[in-house]
């Protein structure tokens, strides 16, 4: 069954009719690259961690900050090599940021409670 385009092609359906499409190809066979590996460099959770840390450290004085900064510089440098060692550096990284933030919030609570931020 051929229609005829109005500029005098005739009408090619898109694909195969219903019922006799090929099967779906299985992946890695088609066009274009495979998608690229997961473990790759370091990710944006290790720098995000290292700036953050850096940050806390500079501005708040948050002592902490300084191993965190440390731990998430040595996981970039091993994201690569051994991703699950450097995974579980920025998890510390992430604690050591979370502690000084939340003792930072502490001691200015505790000094503003009991009068020592009134002047």
């Amino acid at each position: 069954m051929s229609q005829e385009d109005p500029s005098g092609y005739p009408y090619q359906p898109y694909g195969a009719p219903y019922g006799e499409q090929p099967p779906p190809q299985q992946y890695g066979y088609g066009y274009g690259y495979p998608p690229p590996r997961r473990d790759d460099g370091p990710s944006a959770n290790t720098i995000v961690s290292l700036v953050l840390n850096l940050f806390a450290l500079v501005s708040c004085c948050n002592i902490l900050g300084l191993p965190g900064a440390i731990l998430a510089g040595l996981a970039l440098s091993k994201a690569r090599t051994e991703p699950r060692t450097a995974r579980t550096m920025v998890i510390w990284s992430w604690i050591m940021f979370g502690l000084g933030f939340v003792l930072s919030a502490g001691i200015i609570l505790a000094l503003g409670l009991s009068g020592n931020l009134d002047d």
